[in-house]
């Protein structure tokens, strides 16, 4: 016969030690729950926010704005550094002419020297003062009356060529720090409209959710700055210097329309 009695005993005897056991492994997990309440099978995978993790994980119309963005920031320092080399170079070679021209040296040897080179600045309005002074005396013209209207208007003629020439590629300048701010503000309000999207996708409002959308919606934002800003920096300086530069033309034109009107009347 089967002793029932003492088999009880044991049953009895071990579910305190069962429940005991159930307790302290519900407590354990306890912990871990609260802290992934929705398990760690489903966490969201670690975002990288370096730049260029940031730039792969954008949205692709976030990334054409961030790659027209850096097109339009090489572009920008391309011209700032072609037009510092050109006004340096600008000025250079007016404090060169100028220095020769006030010298003393004859009218016809400078004009000599000048008029096989491709001239820019004082030098190019000289040589087309003084090819239309030849062409008139060695034509043999009979009145001199418009000569001196003539010479004005070869040389201001230069001037607008050589202003043009300085103020070629401002315009990029201006357009970039006018529109660069406003393209990046656009790559933003695309990066957060696909932020809320995801938290409506995934009916999660943690920042673990939202955090990568709005990093993206902010590097677009700083990279439209980056272009902007030295855009607009060296277009105020540029065009400062172009109005200088295009001043000292105008007083080196009219110092030398002097010369020649004075030299007409003796030979009038």
């Amino acid at each position: 016969m089967i002793d029932v009695t003492s088999r009880t005993g044991t049953v009895s005897r071990l579910t305190p030690a069962i429940a005991t056991a159930a307790g302290l492994l519900l407590i354990g997990t306890l912990p871990a729950l609260a802290q992934d309440p929705i398990g760690s099978a489903v966490a969201p995978p670690a975002a990288d926010f370096s730049f260029l993790g940031l730039f792969l994980q954008a949205h692709i119309v976030v990334k054409l704005v961030m790659i027209g963005l850096i097109v339009s920031s090489i572009w920008v320092w391309a011209i700032i550094i072609n037009k510092w080399m050109l006004f340096s170079r600008n000025k250079r070679e007016m404090d060169r002419f100028e220095q020769v021209f006030w010298s003393g040296q004859s009218l016809e040897d400078l004009y000599r020297t000048l008029a096989g080179r491709s001239n820019h600045g004082m030098a190019a309005i000289f040589v087309a003062a003084m090819r239309e002074w030849k062409r008139t005396y060695e034509g043999g013209a009979r009145s001199l009356a418009g000569l001196n209207q003539r010479i004005d208007k070869v040389m201001n003629v230069t001037i607008a060529r050589e202003v043009e020439r300085l103020e070629t590629g401002l315009l990029v300048l201006a357009t970039v720090g006018s529109a660069g701010p406003f393209v990046g503000l656009f790559g933003t309000v695309w990066g957060i409209m696909t932020s809320f999207q995801s938290i409506a996708a995934s009916k999660n409002t943690s920042l673990a959710v939202v955090a990568p959308g709005i990093a993206e919606a902010l590097f677009a934002t700083a990279m439209g700055l980056i272009a902007a800003i030295p855009a607009t920096i060296f277009y105020n300086k540029f065009i400062s210097q172009t109005g200088r530069q295009a001043q000292r033309l105008e007083g080196f034109a009219d110092e030398f329309s002097a010369i020649l009107s004075r030299q007409i009347d003796e030979r009038g």
